[in-house]
């Protein structure tokens, strides 16, 4: 899960897995929208393939990188939670403030 965490950490890496959420793209077709080096976008490959959230693919003499979300659900999991705990939170904090409204108005 570290190395899921570590990879959508970054806006670029998070924009690659949303382009490649929609399909299988060539090594192209993921650069083109990014205004950074053909260098960078493939560092950025590297640590999405490290985490497991990418496959590539060869299809005659070009290769499609594929997303694989797998480890995503790791994450999401993991914060679901979280989420558990904050709303349990949320919900004590909304009890305690009905039951001191409760209070003051019974005291008018």
């Amino acid at each position: 899960m570290s190395a899921a965490l570590t990879a959508i950490s970054h806006p670029a890496r998070r924009a690659i897995i949303d382009t490649l959420a929609q399909g299988p793209k060539r090594f192209t077709d993921v650069a083109e929208p990014f205004d950074l080096a053909l260098n960078s976008i493939t560092k950025h490959l590297k640590l999405l393939d490290r985490a497991g959230l990418i496959q590539r693919e060869k299809q005659g003499r070009e290769v499609l990188i594929s997303l694989r979300p797998e480890p995503l659900r790791l994450v999401s999991d993991w914060v679901h939670e979280y989420e558990r705990f904050w709303t349990e939170r949320m919900d004590e904090f909304e009890r305690h403030y009905r039951n001191k409204r409760n209070k003051q108005e019974k005291k008018k």
